[in-house]
């Protein structure tokens, strides 16, 4: 017999939940830190997922090293909330209530950060993408705005020498492209841009070739990308760490940065190119790619997923190191016999830990744990496809350096 209380008139609800290293304020439960009773010790890690309560349905999220950006598709005035670290305004410039001059360099809750929009009740913020210490904010008709640490030209802004940017409140507009901007990316100390016409730009740190652009200084203006993908359609581009993959319509992948880790060992000897690469794989049809700090993770079109790289990479701990994509069974998914149908739709990647999401709504999390970023409830590594326990269907992931926040609708 099945029994089902919840009326049909009720709602599912979007929930966000939060897990992994709580101190920098970048979970925005300002209880862990500062505890609101007296009896409760600051909790430093939360090694399960947590709710957030969040105003407004939250469509998009990132997690910097550090902090994290919340975001919504409301035509509302507040759309982008930020948590966490803030040291270089990376989450803009969060005054404080005691001194009206001053600005807070940790929030320990999620804040509205204001954009300087033109048409801020018509503007829609589609999504958000953080790095070390920068952030990028997509909307669909007033561009990108970019803010934080600009050391690098990561924000696609001349370097300013000795800059200060605690307390900035510079927020800065990037329009220059050739087309509309679909998709905003951080790397570490970089930035890219996809358009809706395919093509890849970047801006920031090149010493490892990261910017793609065939060279390793940096570029403060965004430049378009040449190489392999050149008068090729981008449909994804994926970066965390100091390499980059790229995803064409044709489900070919495409690569370029850092290669120390093996990253793009069947295209290169060395441990940088500098501009993007076709990687020449045989395993079918790409059409996700998630790109990690020493890890690399394909998404075919038929539903598996191939890692390759550096690390705990998800196939036990005897798999350290691969310059070939192998593949996690898709057993290890939830796939059997008896729900043959299962498949993983969405594939994302922290610095050193993976996730994946299954058509079922599931979370699956491997890799590092570092400060209990997994949501495993315990501390130690991961060495393979781990389900997480979330109280909803997952309907989106953001992985950061020890933190992760995902996006949830509740089953009634």
């Amino acid at each position: 017999p099945v029994f089902q209380y919840a009326g049909k008139a009720a709602k599912r609800k979007d929930r966000v939940f939060v897990w992994g290293f709580s101190y920098s304020g970048a979970l925005g439960v300002p209880s862990f830190v500062k505890p609101d009773v007296s009896w409760k010790k600051p909790r430093r890690i939360q090694s399960t997922p947590y709710r957030l309560e969040t105003e407004e349905k939250i469509s998009s999220a990132a997690c910097g090293y550090g902090f994290t950006l919340l975001s919504s598709k409301t035509t509302d005035i507040t759309k982008v909330w930020g948590m966490g670290l803030n040291k270089d305004s990376q989450l803009g410039f969060q005054r404080s209530i005691r001194d009206r001059t001053k600005g807070y360099e940790y929030v320990l809750e999620p804040s509205p950060i204001p954009l300087p929009l033109e048409k801020p009740q018509q503007t829609r913020v589609l999504q958000v993408s953080c790095g070390r210490a920068h952030s990028l904010i997509l909307t669909d008709s007033e561009g990108v705005f970019a803010m934080g640490n600009n050391s690098y030209g990561q924000c696609g802004r001349k370097v300013v020498e000795d800059e200060t940017y605690s307390e900035s409140h510079l927020i800065h507009q990037l329009k220059e492209f050739d087309s509309r901007v679909v998709q905003v990316v951080c790397g570490q100390d970089h930035s890219l841009f996809r358009t809706k016409k395919g093509a890849v730009y970047a801006c920031g740190w090149g010493a490892d070739g990261q910017t793609g652009l065939g060279h390793y200084s940096i570029t403060s203006v965004p430049t378009k990308l040449c190489g392999d993908i050149t008068g090729v359609n981008i449909i994804q581009v994926s970066s965390y760490g100091d390499c980059c993959l790229a995803v064409s319509d044709e489900g070919d992948v495409f690569g370029w940065g850092n290669s120390e880790y093996l990253q793009l060992a069947s295209v290169t000897e060395t441990t940088q190119v500098n501009v993007p690469r076709h990687l020449p794989f045989k395993i079918g049809k790409v059409k996700e790619a998630a790109c990690g700090g020493t890890g690399n993770m394909v998404l075919t079109e038929e539903g598996n997923v191939f890692v390759w790289g550096y690390g705990i990479l998800g196939k036990g701990p005897n798999l350290i190191e691969t310059a070939v994509p192998e593949m996690i069974p898709p057993s290890l998914f939830g796939c059997s016999d008896f729900s043959p149908d299962i498949r993983v739709a969405h594939i994302r990647c922290g610095l050193s830990q993976f996730a994946a999401l299954t058509n079922r709504g599931e979370l699956f999390v491997w890799g590092k744990n570092l400060r209990g970023c997994l949501g495993t409830g315990r501390m130690e590594d991961q060495y393979f496809p781990w389900r997480v326990t979330v109280p909803g269907e997952v309907v989106d992931v953001a992985c950061g350096v020890d933190h992760m926040v995902s996006m949830v609708k509740s089953f009634t």
